[in-house]
């Protein structure tokens, strides 16, 4: 295993709560060096973090790893197809209060 996959896995396994379920693949094409995570469905926010920040701190100590080895190194988390969990919608959006409220009370009033 080459030394850019270990770090993967080994940073990864250090925050999931199913270490035994990360693994990872690593392809060399013409533009450099993709490591695949694949990880348990349950343990996909704790990878991705708030907003994708732990994401893209991985991504980014991925890539000085691979400057070292002077290659281009990039990190794709699998997430099966169907996996996607859409944000539950807020019940009191602007958008939809803007619509509900009743301004006849100061529509005639000369200002």
């Amino acid at each position: 295993m080459e030394q850019d996959q270990a770090f993967v896995e080994y940073v990864v396994k250090a925050i999931v709560n199913n270490p035994d379920d990360v693994r990872t693949e690593r392809t060399i094409d013409e533009r450099g060096v993709l490591i695949t995570l694949h990880i348990n469905p349950e343990d996909m926010g704790y990878v991705i973090g708030r907003q994708g920040e732990t994401a893209r701190s991985i991504r980014k100590l991925l890539k000085t790893v691979g400057a070292k080895e002077n290659a281009r190194v990039n990190l794709k988390i699998y997430e099966p197809e169907g996996s996607r969990r859409e944000r539950p919608q807020r019940e009191n959006r602007r958008e939809d209060m803007h619509d509900d409220v009743d301004t006849s009370v100061v529509d005639d009033l000369a200002i």
